[in-house]
């Protein structure tokens, strides 16, 4: 996949099909838009393109805070390249592009830069300074620069807004089976392995430290899991807790995984954990000797699950 961190980056030696959107955690709904793009593009006639934006429009418009998201640039790259993805343009957001008129947008970004033939939409997008252009603008635009424009049915629009919402929901309430149904893969945090006060080696629990350098990732709900690492590519199983670790006074929020028989050095390097299930919420125990009786409880509760989804 080629990507291009900006649209005035973008090069093809073919006119594109283009769908644009945030297509945040690349679920079971946005996959149905990605593959009529695909699909549209087999005969090697034209080549296939999405336009997203970075950072999100909300958090430019509305505040940086004002949504957390499923993935992270490196971790959506990663899930359009194996949807056979030919070109991705991540292009910054900001306040000046925010200005651009509709016709602006059409003519000088999507023709004359992004050289559409093809523009796979919703029926409910609105585009250009003030999101004042509809879908039938578009459509006129099409005419006058001579483009198709697609749409993209009202049912498989909510199916994306919908799973959005869900997903998240989902997440903050620790309801991995349904987060994950709607993704069609388990969600999953990436981040760098760091060294922490490491408590767990001496209750015979040695946990990695997963720092998350985006702070806008959404972190689920804080309490156990059941989760998964491709390592050395093997898949190693264990449990993450994330929380404060109020039984030893932590102050700040971490997330650390205990792998089962596993032992490596991991420090500094880049993994991802995928969350199987949520096991229970985070609690103060009265001593450690009480916390490691519960982490002996967890782990027979998570070797049970793997078991009997294997």
């Amino acid at each position: 996949m080629n990507i291009f961190h900006s649209i005035n980056d973008f090069k093809s030696t073919k006119k594109t099909i283009l769908t644009l959107g945030t297509f945040d955690g690349v679920h079971i709904g946005h996959k149905k838009i990605l593959e009529k793009m695909t699909q549209s593009t087999v005969n090697g006639k034209y080549e296939s393109l999405v336009l997203t934006f970075f950072p999100h429009p909300r958090m430019v418009l509305h505040g940086e805070s004002a949504v957390k998201l499923l993935n992270t640039i490196p971790e959506k790259i990663d899930l359009l390249e194996k949807l056979g993805i030919q070109n991705l343009v991540i292009h910054p957001f900001d306040e000046l592009f925010s200005q651009l008129t509709a016709e602006e947008f059409v003519k000088t970004i999507l023709v004359e830069k992004l050289q559409i033939q093809k523009i796979i939409i919703g029926h409910d997008h609105r585009f250009g300074k003030n999101r004042t252009a509809d879908i039938n603008d578009l459509i006129l635009f099409g005419k006058q620069y001579d483009f198709e424009v697609e749409q993209i049915s009202a049912e498989e629009i909510d199916a994306v807004s919908i799973s959005s919402t869900k997903i998240r929901k989902a997440l903050t309430e620790g309801s991995m089976a349904l987060a994950n149904d709607y993704l069609g893969y388990h969600y999953f945090l990436s981040g760098t392995i760091t060294r922490g006060k490491q408590l767990g080696r001496t209750i015979g629990f040695p946990t990695a430290n997963f720092q998350i350098e985006e702070n806008y990732k959404l972190v689920p709900k804080n309490g156990v899991y059941v989760v998964k690492s491709i390592i050395n590519q093997k898949t190693v199983y264990g449990m993450m807790n994330i929380g404060f670790k109020p039984t030893v006074a932590g102050e700040n929020l971490s997330i650390e995984v205990h792998y089962f028989d596993f032992d490596a050095d991991l420090y500094n390097q880049k993994l991802s954990v995928s969350l199987l299930k949520y096991l229970r919420p985070e609690e103060k125990f009265e001593s450690v000797d009480l916390l490691k009786e519960q982490l002996e409880k967890d782990k027979k509760a998570a070797l049970v699950f793997i078991k009997n989804s294997l």
